[in-house]
């Protein structure tokens, strides 16, 4: 989600996550929390643009990943129609190896 104040939020999970046995959100199993985080990531924070690099940066001030707090997360930018196609501009390590992401958002309707 962008604002047009320039803020976004980011929230991926995977779907199909398992639920907690115990339906509490703090006395799950350690095997339920390491679910729980395998299949989500979010991050949030101001976002710049510079349209002559075709490049999106995200400042991370809140994160599900404690490494990026404070950090910023270019992106390099390519919009077709309703479709906002966006992947990192340097690999990061994701499963133990450098890798990028490539990702396809498409705009909402607006709520009315």
């Amino acid at each position: 989600m962008y604002t047009p104040d320039g803020y976004m939020s980011a929230q991926l999970m995977h779907p199909g996550r398992p639920k907690f046995a115990s339906g509490d959100w703090f006395r799950g199993t350690d095997q339920e929390f390491k679910e729980e985080a395998l299949g989500y990531i979010a991050y949030s924070g101001p976002f710049h643009t510079d349209e002559a690099k075709q490049t999106l940066t995200h400042s991370t001030s809140v994160s599900l990943f404690p490494n990026w707090l404070g950090q910023t997360q270019p992106r390099v930018v390519k919009i077709e129609g309703d479709k906002l196609h966006l992947t990192n501009a340097a690999p990061i390590k994701s499963g133990g190896k450098e890798t990028y992401s490539y990702l396809t958002w498409k705009r909402a309707k607006p709520n009315t």
